[in-house]
């Protein structure tokens, strides 16, 4: 397959014009090479089609290719919400096959508002059809020679924050002492901020895992581990706290106010993200920043969070929320309330730098999530190809390559695909 600019092709349409031109040049082979660059190795934009749309799933993730008549092809990534939908992956390909997928905006609303009736509000659908977008602008990207951000009008900076989730979630009890050694961990690595989960079902003090109110042995212990990683890491570096909305509005607002000293950058979903009053209640009685996001789909999902005041921040994830066209809808929208857009993101370094391109283009980003296993964890090298380093100084450099800049490793992901799901087929 070819994915980049074709010496073959070039000959075959522009051969006298090339040597028209390196006949200027003090030598035919620099010439030669100079109009190679230049050449677009595809046919006439108009006549680019859809043939195939494949999948893979690893990892609580779906990776998505769209293929075409002239093998470009784009990449895709949803997660979380895509449990048992490789047939609606083969759906939605048949609905578009045939068509120009340098459309962006237009397929992805062809199949949002083809499905009204078929969960095109949030969940599944939504997060299968984020990835497909996705891919359609790394095609459009790569036939028109640009990186993604340039499609979405330019963009305002060249780096991306990122802070580091240390994962300690996946320890048993940790203790104050724990995480205060993780945060430093993180710290050494380049971090310049750090984020801790301090919900615990595990947590043996707790009395009912149904009870959303949090007692106050759990109070104290969700405190002190906060409060240990600010004394090891000191003030200036930016502390994130979330607790994954498993509480009630009691203790969110408890916890807001306990947080005040340690000058948290955001206390990430308190509560459930569904009900706008109870997070303006929250957002209203604390100087504690308070974000939530992450499970909302689409622009609809924030227009009353937002109008209400009841957020001070929103991290929609990009590769659940509807795709990069609307996540950037979604970033705009914010920004007529001051708000600040600070993306979720657990997905691969595929999905890390599309949203890159979103972040890059909007006047209000604050901070992108980064985990920190993918600087760990072999899988998350071997699935994708990226020729440049990852994260330096918590910065993500924006790819200048067209479209999104990285590229699924279908060899690499063979060894970590979900069994019994069909793989690229």
């Amino acid at each position: 397959m070819k994915n980049g600019n074709s010496r073959r092709s070039f000959l075959q349409k522009g051969a006298a014009a090339g040597l028209t031109s390196a006949a200027m040049l003090s030598t035919f082979g620099q010439g030669l090479h100079a109009a190679v660059a230049r050449q677009n190795p595809y046919s006439n934009p108009a006549d680019l089609k859809i043939t195939a749309i494949k999948c893979g799933f690893v990892r609580g993730a779906v990776y998505v290719k769209i293929y075409t008549n002239q093998d470009v092809w784009g990449c895709g990534e949803a997660v979380d919400a895509i449990q048992g939908t490789y047939y609606l992956v083969k759906k939605m390909g048949d609905q578009l096959k045939g068509q120009n997928p340098l459309n962006p905006n237009r397929l992805a609303e062809q199949l949002r508002k083809g499905a009204f009736f078929g969960g095109a509000q949030s969940g599944v659908y939504v997060a299968v059809l984020t990835a497909i977008e996705t891919a359609l602008w790394d095609i459009t990207g790569k036939v028109f020679g640009v990186p993604v951000y340039q499609l979405l009008g330019g963009k305002y900076r060249d780096k991306i924050r990122v802070y580091c989730d240390t994962a300690l979630y996946t320890s048993t009890n940790p203790s104050p002492q724990d995480y205060a050694t993780a945060a430093k961990d993180a710290v050494s690595r380049g971090y310049n901020a750090v984020k801790f989960d301090v919900d615990d079902g595990r947590d043996p003090n707790k009395y009912d895992r149904f009870n959303w109110t949090a007692n106050p042995m759990e109070i104290d212990r969700m405190y002190n581990a906060i409060a240990a990683v600010r004394e090891a890491v000191g003030p200036t570096i930016d502390v994130y706290v979330d607790m994954h909305g498993r509480y009630d509005a009691v203790t969110g607002m408890k916890m807001a106010k306990m947080y005040e000293p340690l000058n948290l950058m955001w206390l990430e979903e308190p509560i459930p993200a569904d009900n706008p009053e109870m997070y303006k209640y929250i957002t209203q009685e604390t100087t504690t920043p308070i974000c939530a996001g992450e499970n909302i789909y689409l622009a609809y999902g924030f227009t009353k969070l937002l109008a209400d005041g009841a957020l001070n921040i929103i991290m929609p994830d990009l590769q659940k929320a509807g795709g990069l066209g609307e996540a950037q809808r979604i970033a705009n929208l914010a920004n007529l309330y001051y708000v600040p857009f600070s993306p979720h993101m657990v997905a691969s370094f595929l999905g890390a730098m599309a949203s890159c391109h979103v972040c890059a283009s909007v006047p209000n980003f604050q901070i992108l999530e980064w985990q920190i296993y993918m600087d760990k964890d072999q899988l998350w090298k071997d699935i994708v190809t990226y020729d440049g380093p990852r994260t330096e100084n918590s910065f993500i450099t924006v790819s200048e390559k067209p479209g999104i800049g990285v590229e699924i490793n279908e060899e690499g992901m063979k060894k970590y695909a979900a069994p019994g799901i069909p793989f690229f087929e």
